[in-house]
This record gives structure tokens, C-alpha cells and sequence, in this order.
């Protein structure tokens, strides 16, 4: 592709990125190269991993089967014209479906990669798309919070093992850390995506998936797409009550893995202390809320810009971190 051309798609890719996810995107764009792109790339890649999982406008044999599809797109056996074809004709008006329309161009970015990053890239989004599928295929049915765990692992801790293997790769002072940052990764993701799912418990049980273990449930004759109804409020307290707890236990493993990425590597610490402490605030947020259960919890625009200010300050200091963290958990920003 000639110079001009390369411009161009950097600039959709990053267009991309701004429209999936603004607080994302400020993260990112402080990394340095080339994780800057690497991460990009992949993020924008399980985007649409993500749409093939949670539109609504195809059925599941059919999620599945593009599921699979993009799987072998991924390692370079499927035939990527037919399915970049397919996926521009999404039409959903969500950040995903954009995504998945611009398929062929985040796939030429991926081309582009290094190849020791692009490995890492595609290995691991095409084991969390085909976790995506497994879950398709067995609906969302969670009877304990192994199960949970499991789904979660699958959207979300991979992409911790992800980012750690490029962190590792591009940071050679990491590496000798490698082994508990990969553990410590994948409770990160598992932090965030549990806060994800907390905050669009309403906007999830509308196209039918109920992320709450029916263990969490303290009446067993109450049905998890029962919690909304306001006879169940009781009930519904006290599973968002157990999800806020369990979220809060993956996101000291978070605080610890950030602790794990020296203070010179500041730009990389930022790019994972954002979603932290974005994540932080939004869970105390949601904490004993019961607004929860009618709509989406989230922070204001304001809040967004004073921790991002702040966190550029003082990210590198654990003590501020942690301190930071209790404050985002009470008094707010």
C-alpha cells in the first residue's frame, strides 16, 4: 500500500477507535509505538468478534457459524473477501457493527503488524472468538460462578494474556515478571468485564442474556430474567450486592498487576491504570443502586476528564494508586 494510502486507513482505524469507545481511545493513543498500534489492531479486531456475538440481527447457527468463519479469517485460511462482504452489510447502528463494516481495512492493518505481535494478536483473538462461539452454541445459562468465570475469561481474560505477551514483548523489563502478569492479566480482564457486566445488567436482559449465576440467587425459585421485576427487588440487591463484591476481588489483582509495570514504562502504566479507575468509579457508582436494573450506570464527561488528568500526574506512584482508588470507591473524583 503507497504512502498515502496507509494515512489513510490510520486515520479509519483511529476514527474506529474513537467511535467504539472515547475512553479507550485516550489510552491507547498514549501508548508507544508500535504497541500503539498492536493494541489498536486488536481491539478493533475483537470489535468485531464482539458484534458477531451480540447482534441482533442474525440468528444464533448463524453467529456461530461467522464465529468460526472469522476464526479461519484470522489464521489465514478462510476466505476473507467473502467475509469481509458479509460483515459490510451490518447494519446495526452500534460501535460494533461499525467496526465490523470496516472489516477489510482492520484486516489489512493486522497484515501490517510486526509479525511477532501480529502472532500474538491473532492467537489470541481467534481462541477468544472461538470462545465466544462455545458460548453461543450453549446459551446463557450460568449455573455457578465457575460458569461465569469461564464466559468471562473467554471476552475478557484472553485479552488480558494479550496485552501482557505484548507488554512482555515490546518491554523487556517485564519479562521476568511475565508468569504472574499473566495470571494477574486475566483477573483484570475478568475486573473489567465484571463491572461490564454490572453496569448493562438492564441492556443485556433486553436482547436476553442474564449474566448472573443462578447460585447468586438467594430465593432458588426466583429465575435470573426475574430480577427486574420489582417483586424481586430484595432479591435483586442482593445478587448486585455479590457482583459488586466479586468485582471489587478482581480489582486489587488489577492494582497489583499495574504495580508489576515499572514507573519508567509510565505512558504503558496509563494505558491500564484509565480502565481501572474508570472501572472503580463506575462500580461505586453502581454500589447498592438500584437504578442499576433500568438503566446503563456510568460516569459523567467531567469525571472522565479529572481522573484522566489526574491519572497523568500521578500514575506513577503505587501509593497514589491505591489512595486514588478508596477515594474513586467514596467520595468520587
Amino acid at each position: 500500500m503507497h504512502e498515502r494510502g496507509i494515512h489513510s486507513c490510520v486515520a479509519t482505524l483511529h476514527e474506529l477507535l474513537v467511535r467504539s469507545s472515547r475512553t479507550f481511545a485516550v489510552g491507547i493513543d498514549m501508548l508507544p509505538a508500535p504497541l500503539r498500534e498492536e493494541i489498536t489492531v486488536a481491539y478493533l479486531l475483537l470489535r468485531v468478534s464482539d458484534y458477531l456475538e451480540d447482534n441482533q440481527e442474525l440468528g444464533d447457527d448463524e453467529k456461530i457459524g461467522l464465529l468460526k468463519e472469522w476464526r479461519r479469517v484470522l489464521e489465514g485460511r478462510g476466505d476473507r473477501t467473502a467475509l469481509a462482504g458479509r460483515l459490510k452489510e451490518a447494519r446495526e447502528a452500534t460501535p460494533d457493527a461499525r467496526v465490523a463494516r470496516h472489516a477489510a481495512t482492520v484486516l489489512g492493518a493486522l497484515d501490517r503488524l510486526a509479525p511477532d505481535g501480529r502472532d500474538i494478536v491473532v492467537n489470541r483473538v481467534r481462541e477468544s472468538s472461538a470462545g465466544m462461539a462455545r458460548w453461543t452454541e450453549k446459551g446463557s445459562v450460568f449455573r455457578n460462578e465457575d460458569d461465569l468465570d469461564d464466559y468471562m475469561h473467554e471476552v475478557a481474560g484472553r485479552v488480558g494474556y494479550l496485552l501482557t505477551e505484548l507488554f512482555a514483548l515490546r518491554l523487556r523489563r517485564l519479562r521476568g515478571d511475565r508468569a504472574r502478569m499473566m495470571e494477574l492479566g486475566r483477573e483484570f480482564g475478568l475486573a473489567l468485564q465484571t463491572v461490564n457486566v454490572i453496569r448493562g445488567l438492564h441492556e443485556d436482559r433486553n436482547r436476553g442474556w442474564v449474566y448472573v449465576p443462578a447460585s447468586f440467587l438467594p430465593d432458588h425459585r426466583i429465575r435470573p430474567g426475574e430480577l427486574f421485576e420489582p417483586a424481586n427487588r430484595e432479591a435483586a440487591m442482593a445478587v448486585l450486592d455479590r457482583l459488586v463484591r466479586k468485582a471489587d476481588r478482581h480489582l486489587a489483582a488489577a492494582r497489583a498487576y499495574i504495580r508489576l509495570i515499572p514507573r519508567g514504562n509510565h505512558r504503558v502504566r496509563l494505558f491500564c491504570l484509565l480502565p481501572l479507575l474508570f472501572a472503580v468509579r463506575t462500580l461505586a457508582i453502581s454500589r447498592a443502586n438500584p437504578m442499576v436494573l433500568q438503566r446503563e450506570t456510568k460516569m459523567t464527561r467531567r469525571e472522565v476528564e479529572i481522573i484522566t488528568r489526574r491519572a497523568r500526574v500521578w500514575g506513577f506512584s503505587n501509593g497514589w494508586i491505591d489512595w486514588y482508588c478508596r477515594r474513586l470507591a467514596t467520595t468520587g473524583a
